[in-house]
């Protein structure tokens, strides 16, 4: 595996695409995201004929567009360039400069682009546009994979679209159906959901509303909710939605499915959608360093608690001196381990583990080690979740340890530090993780855990992240360049807090022990299995 060593000092070194009839399951809690690609394109392979209208590859190489620098210059209206403005958005970027054109158009649109890359702006401002021309609700419904990521579009739309008052309704699992249902019965201008809970109110809604005056659909993630997984679902919305409407798939991630769609020939009398593809195949930008840490799995929890003392010299401008959050009433406070030696709050750094249960164990144990830190996995109630990433967003608590449910397409300032405590199965998540770091412009540190367990993995991630992927022998001698980097941590000072790491490590699983965790969704797992 070409690993390239970051250095062996002691210290660390540092219109119209016609999507109804695809063939129920949200999948929004999914916690691991282990797609296999030859199914992917399998699964919707005899559907491309009612799927089509996009381009062959080879026809979908538009010229480059010259260098915009102004919303104004893409035909943005005054008050929506005054809220960008509000927001610090000046200047489009390369998916925004190209999209929005087509889309204002009333074209078709596929997107993609690099995460951070401002790929909710650029469907969020036609979307906005056309509503102020003509705006009555239910006018656009935009698709996400995950809960999460549905409230922060529904957050940005607020911001955008606040000159034109416009209404938004979040529809996810894990809120009260009937406060949905009153929602929806108002008929927002723009439904963002997530596909499973959409279906189960377009099955109960005795034609309180409907959405056969759709005008824009939007798939953010597309790569996730083109997986056979969401294909149910989608079945059920695309039936309920008009044929003229506008669609907008937007990824960072280009999969078979997605491909295929791009391969199919249009239906006839149909306008062939506007295709943007990124300008390099490296999905991650060139301002993240990457780096792997090679480390044995029985002792990654010390040189976790390390390197968040001591954070990537890079990250170490991003701390900042979080406020005591508010304690609970009548909860008895954990005792920290070694209250006497408080250790310095790293900088904003998101922890990806590959099970809710992980992520509740290493808050626990951080917790108990004088870190703050707090959780986001699919054991949560929405509401737990909502609080854990207000807490992250506002620099209360700099540490957030979850699963891959917030991987996609988070958009969280300031983030410094991406960890990957496990390795995900597919590279394609790899990219979505690190991508939380590193936005807009900015610099950050995404750091792999590998362990002896992990070398398929690597390689995998490592043919993904480079423009000519190769494969060489795991761990051998004469490393060639790429852009993962190993990191070297100082064994001596690791090993330091050994005791109060071990003490924590005891009181976490205690924790879990106690508190019984994960054992209702397992009594209910055995009660699903045929007898």
């Amino acid at each position: 595996m070409s690993l390239k060593r970051a250095g062996t000092d002691p210290e660390p070194s540092q219109k119209r695409l016609k999507l109804d009839e695809p063939e129920h399951g949200d999948g929004s809690d999914q916690d691991l995201s282990s797609s296999d690609d030859e199914e992917l394109s399998a699964s919707f392979e005899p559907n491309l004929s009612r799927l089509g209208g996009l381009k062959s590859r080879s026809e979908l190489s538009a010229p480059a567009p010259q260098k915009i620098t102004s919303f104004a210059a893409l035909g943005i209206s005054a008050p929506l360039q005054t809220a960008l403005a509000a927001m610090s958005i000046r200047v489009p970027t390369e998916v925004q400069a190209a999209c929005i054109p087509p889309l204002l158009q009333g074209r078709d649109c596929v997107g993609n682009a690099k995460t951070g890359s401002g790929k909710t702006i650029a469907f969020a401002l036609p979307i906005l546009q056309k509503l102020s021309v003509d705006p009555y609700g239910i006018f656009a419904l935009i698709l996400t994979p995950t809960r999460e990521l549905a409230f922060q579009i529904a957050e940005q739309l607020a911001v955008v679209g606040g000159p034109l008052s416009a209404r938004t309704a979040v529809i996810v699992g894990g809120m009260d159906m009937m406060d949905q249902a009153l929602e929806l019965g108002k008929r927002p201008h723009i439904v963002v959901a997530t596909p499973g809970r959409m279906v189960d109110h377009l099955k109960s809604s005795n034609g309180e509303w409907d959405l056969s005056r759709v005008k824009f659909l939007v798939l953010d993630e597309a790569d996730r909710l083109l997986n056979p997984t969401f294909a149910p679902d989608l079945a059920v919305i695309f039936g309920a939605l008009p044929k003229d409407r506008q669609t907008c798939l937007f990824t960072a991630t280009l999969t078979p499915s997605i491909d295929a769609l791009v391969e199919a020939a249009p239906r006839p009398g149909k306008e062939r959608p506007f295709i943007h593809r990124m300008a390099h195949a490296v999905e991650t930008v060139e301002t993240l360093q990457q780096l792997y840490l090679l480390v044995p799995s029985h002792v990654r929890e010390m040189y976790l608690f390390h390197l968040l003392c001591n954070p990537p010299e890079a990250t170490i401008h991003l701390r900042r001196a979080p406020p005591e959050p508010a304690k609970p009433k009548g909860k008895k406070q954990q005792k920290s381990v070694d209250d006497q030696d408080m250790p310095e709050q790293p900088p904003p750094t998101i922890i990806f583990c590959g099970r809710a249960r992980t992520a509740a164990y290493l808050t626990n144990m951080l917790k108990t080690l004088s870190i703050r830190s707090t959780a986001l996995h699919s054991r949560l109630t929405q509401r737990e979740r909502l609080n854990s990433l207000a807490l992250f967003r506002s620099f209360v608590v700099p540490v957030l340890i979850c699963t891959d449910v917030a991987a996609r397409g988070l958009d969280i300032e300031d983030v410094a530090l991406v960890v990957n405590w496990d390795l995900p199965d597919e590279p394609e998540e790899y990219t979505h993780r690190v991508g939380r770091t590193a936005r807009a412009g900015r610099g950050g540190v995404a750091i792999s855990f590998v362990t002896e367990r992990d070398e398929e993995r690597v390689l995998k991630i490592e043919a993904r992240i480079r423009e000519t992927p190769h494969f060489v022998e795991p761990f051998a001698d004469g490393l060639q360049d790429t852009q993962l980097q190993e990191l070297v941590l100082p064994e001596s000072r690791v090993l330091e807090k050994m005791n109060a790491v071990g003490t924590a490590k005891r009181l976490a699983n205690m924790e879990l022990h106690d508190s019984k965790f994960g054992e209702r969704e397992a009594i209910n797992r055995s009660k699903r299995r045929p007898s």
